[in-house]
């Protein structure tokens, strides 16, 4: 699958589900098809209360809702041609625009089809079209299908949560003791656990239980042989290059923006590797960037991440409560802030952010750091393409470079550049899912100043 000789193409072809038996074909052929269920399940059993909020509108919507989504499900099983949006939503005409593009001048429809097209496309495409279900039929139209189950994600990761908590707080204790050892370490280990916090995705199990049990701080050194790429270094050194003597000669550090992947127990590690960078002066601000619509099943919208806080600062354990105040406070204080565009839910990959979203990009190059968490984002990064596994991260991000960025990221699907030569090949043969499973994981960082 990887042979594809890239010197002589330059870019690498898209993953798509026409390759028989290939992670995107299975995942359009059962993955898919099982999470439309799981949506059509789920408005269906809320059926009482739409009728209890809306009355006989509320079940119209419920039914109408049903339909278009049956319809949609059945149109990916036969692979029928993808169709263009009919709502009236802010990215319709965006979305539009890139299904005409792929169709090319001809405007050929049976070219874009559900198992033709690029995976990643797809994809995005079946989440957008359940917005749209949704949104055609008010009252109903806010209404998150996957609402229920990142609910139980986050109240099944309690344990973890609250571990997480208390550690947070026992390094918070040692303010002005830390030597600068003691700090790299502390931020090596909750780089470490906001990276393994991503395993927990939603979309991966179709929507299956999916939660943290026990805080991997306990397992961080046996996870460590399964990081593939590790330039948390690099990370630690951009943190500490972007602190500069501010007024009165105190030392201000920089901004760090974070590209948010899963709600639950992911969104909670990244909170808490924010709050540390935070209260040690190593980030002077942060941005969260979240999704607009609900997402990839266990996607961080507005919603989820207030609900998250909230939660958090009402959990009934001292450090955990006391962590959420804090959250609320960053927030109100405005070094917290929550952020969302659309280009974040369109299938760009983000070599195409400069042009597509530019005002997304300049907002971006305001940051000294930008992690991206999670599997999807990585799609996007570098394009979820067929790269040889020893291609670099920077070839496959063809020119997206706002900022020092660093993909935080388990693996979930069969991408992976940046390897040294022969590991993927080691791999492979040591255990043929190593792509998939979500076993494996990168730190994988790349910033445009080492370029000029």
């Amino acid at each position: 699958m990887m042979a594809v000789d890239q010197s002589v193409h330059g870019v690498a072809p898209s993953l798509s589900a026409k390759v028989v038996g290939s992670f995107a074909y299975l995942t359009i052929k059962d993955r898919l098809p099982t999470i439309l269920t799981r949506a059509i399940d789920t408005i269906h059993r809320n059926k009482n209360k739409f009728f209890e909020e809306y009355g006989e509108e509320g079940i119209q919507a419920e039914k109408q809702t049903i339909h278009l989504l049956s319809k949609m499900r059945n149109e990916l099983q036969t692979d029928k041609p993808v169709l263009a949006l009919t709502d009236d939503l802010q990215d319709t005409e965006s979305w539009n625009q890139y299904l005409r593009r792929h169709q090319g001048p001809q405007g050929d429809e049976e070219s874009v089809s559900w198992f033709k097209s690029p995976w990643l496309y797809v994809e995005c495409y079946m989440y957008r079209r359940i917005h749209e279900a949704l949104w055609l039929n008010p009252p109903i139209s806010d209404y998150d299908v996957f609402n229920e189950a990142k609910t139980q994600s986050f109240f099944e990761s309690q344990q973890a949560v609250m571990g997480l908590c208390t550690y947070l707080e026992g390094i918070n204790k040692s303010t002005d003791e830390l030597s600068k050892n003691q700090l790299l370490d502390n931020f090596n280990k909750l780089l470490l656990v906001s990276l393994w916090g991503n395993k927990c995705d939603l979309s991966i199990s179709a929507g299956q239980k999916n939660s943290q049990k026990t805080s991997p701080l306990e397992s961080l050194s046996s996870l460590q042989p399964f990081i593939l790429v590790d330039d948390s270094n690099m990370v630690w050194s951009t943190l500490i290059s972007a602190q500069r003597p501010g007024q009165s000669g105190k030392i201000r550090a920089g901004r760090v923006d974070i590209v948010l992947d899963n709600a639950g127990f992911e969104l909670v590690t990244d909170l808490v590797l924010a709050d540390f960078l935070v209260s040690f002066g190593l980030a002077r601000e942060i941005h969260f960037h979240g999704k607009s619509i609900p997402w990839f099943v266990s996607d961080v919208t507005a919603n989820d991440f207030q609900w998250t806080i909230r939660q958090t600062m009402a959990a009934n354990h001292k450090w955990m409560s006391k962590s959420g105040a804090q959250w609320q406070s960053y927030l109100k204080e405005g070094v917290w802030s929550y952020h969302d565009h659309p280009f974040w839910t369109q299938p760009h990959e983000f070599c195409d952010m400069a042009a597509d979203a530019p005002d997304l990009y300049a907002t971006l190059q305001g940051a000294d750091l930008v992690l991206f968490k999670g599997d999807l984002n990585y799609r996007k990064l570098t394009g979820d393409r067929e790269w040889d596994y020893t291609v670099g991260f920077d070839t496959a991000l063809r020119g997206f470079g706002p900022a020092p960025l660093c993909s935080l990221r388990t693996l979930k699907a069969n991408i992976q550049v940046g390897l040294q030569p022969g590991q993927g090949e080691k791999l492979t043969s040591q255990d043929p899912d190593w792509m998939t499973s979500g076993t494996y994981g990168v730190i994988q960082f790349y910033s445009p100043k080492s370029e000029q």
